[in-house]
């Protein structure tokens, strides 16, 4: 990918991973698990792929879009479904995160829950003893669902498999706009697909940006035997918001600044107040530098370039404020957290294996209000209508409920090829990707220009990555 390179930033980090190809031999997915905050029709590429590949979908809702009520009625009753509302991370059998406490209540709190959902997800498959499941994001397409197989195939000699992301680019505002003014940005692998190797590994994701990132770190040393093979397509965002730039900002930092030692062959265990203090340096550096060539960029129109430079002075502002103090802190209570989980899945593995009634039924922490969970048996020939189900709770507190503007009717119609089916809008041409199926290079400024067209919809830190408010994707 050619393009401009800056000694302050590193645009991409997969020499660390290694390249699977077609040849891999795929193996048995146990489950397919999907975080999701938005209406039941986004699941359906995971039902499909779920249905595909004979395996459980675990979905794991929250918010006033979705419930497991509305995925019970409304995906196909031929799929295994497990439903699953999860409420607030307290009333949760998780343990309690240092990397958290550290966090709360100051500016760079993460207010999603994506994180405890991958975290229930992977506590729910020790308790069953799957041993590969795949993390999906409901604003993911899964043209091959063979791909879930190939990376499940690489499983017995690796902790995490990324399928590669095409599509939209999957990147922070930051790197968004580097890539968009004309730098060299690759992405890299992360939760929204990616397989787990369940007892291999012992990590979890912490509640900050680029948690993926941090799940296949070792903290304070390297990362855990991590590939990539296969393709997943990624639906168009809007990453011009001031508040995904302020929220991505300090997760941003850690993930660069940890990797930046991982690509010259460091420890993360290197990571000391000096370094941060020059990383944060070269941090402060880069934003400027992207700045200036969004500002000289000739091919960037007057609206997306004003929405770039307003997002790039948030994160300029928030990494203002970011101290290299709070920075080796973090990656010092990540390391003690990956200690704490892991002690917590021995406990659960040392435990006899559950049914799937009696894993749901311990996901809470007693005396808290009981899940709401709808599931049938493993045999997927009896229509999910028959089978058992758990009563539903009273509805909680709609904590996650959008603000005013964020669903008006005048939104770009989608593209046929990035759409669930019911959304689909016939007539709509794909710029993005070809006829069969293979992402394209990625038209930036064209894609941004009409991702602004509906960026009012955008309130939070966060999008369909698990965001507090999260809209449904847009789609130029």
């Amino acid at each position: 990918m050619a393009g401009v390179e800056t000694a302050d930033h590193h645009g991409s980090h997969r020499d660390l991973i290694w390249q699977g190809d077609e040849s891999t031999p795929g193996l048995k997915v146990d489950a397919i698990i999907v975080p999701t905050a938005r209406k039941v029709a986004y699941l359906k590429e995971a039902a499909a792929a779920a249905r595909s590949l004979g395996c459980p979908l675990v979905t794991l809702h929250s918010g006033r879009w979705t419930s497991a009520f509305a995925a019970d009625a409304q995906l196909d009753p031929a799929v295994d479904l497990i439903a699953i509302d999860v409420p607030e991370s307290a009333d949760l059998r998780l343990p309690e995160l240092a990397t958290s406490h550290l966090l709360d209540g100051t500016m760079f709190q993460r207010r999603t829950d994506v994180s405890t959902k991958r975290n229930l997800g992977l506590v729910l498959s020790h308790l069953l003893r799957w041993k590969r499941v795949v993390f999906l994001d409901d604003d993911i397409r899964v043209p091959n669902p063979a791909d879930l197989s190939l990376a499940a195939g690489l499983l017995n000699s690796h902790s995490a498999v990324g399928l590669g992301i095409g599509g939209f680019p999957d990147n922070s505002t930051v790197c968004h706009a580097f890539r968009e003014a004309g730098g060299w940005q690759e992405t890299f692998i992360g939760g929204g697909a990616l397989a787990v190797g369940v007892k291999r590994n012992r990590s979890f994701f912490p509640n900050v940006y680029n948690e993926d990132w941090f799940f296949v770190l070792n903290a304070g040393k390297r990362l855990q035997q991590v590939a990539t093979v296969g393709h997943v397509l990624q639906y168009p965002y809007d990453p011009y918001r001031v508040e995904r730039a302020r929220g991505e900002e300090f997760g941003d930092v850690l993930a660069e600044g940890t990797f930046w030692l991982l690509d010259q062959g460091r420890p993360a265990s290197d990571g000391d107040l000096s370094h941060w203090r020059d990383f944060l340096a070269h941090r402060r550096q880069f934003i400027a530098q992207v700045q200036g060539m969004v500002e000289s960029r000739a091919s960037i129109d007057a609206t997306t370039r004003a929405r770039m430079g307003e997002a790039l002075r948030a994160a300029l502002g928030r990494c203002a404020v970011i101290r290299p103090q709070l920075c080796a802190d973090y990656m010092k209570a990540l390391a003690t957290d990956q200690d704490r989980w892991e002690r917590h899945i021995q406990q659960l593995r040392s435990r006899s294996q559950l049914s799937r009634e009696d894993a749901l039924r311990s996901l809470t922490v007693k005396g808290k209000t009981p899940l709401t969970w709808y599931t049938g048996n493993t045999s997927v020939s009896k229509p999910r209508a028959a089978r058992r189900r758990e009563p539903l709770t009273p509805p909680r507190p709609e904590w996650l409920a959008p603000r005013a503007g964020e669903l008006q009717a005048a939104i770009p119609p989608p593209l046929q090829a990035l759409m669930p089916h019911e959304f689909t809008a016939p007539g709509q041409a794909s710029s993005l990707f070809s006829r069969a199926g293979v992402a394209l290079p990625h038209p930036a400024a064209a894609a941004t220009a009409k991702i602004a067209q509906a960026s009012q919809r955008y309130h939070a830190d966060g999008d369909g990555h698990g965001g507090t408010h999260p809209p449904q994707p847009v789609h130029p």
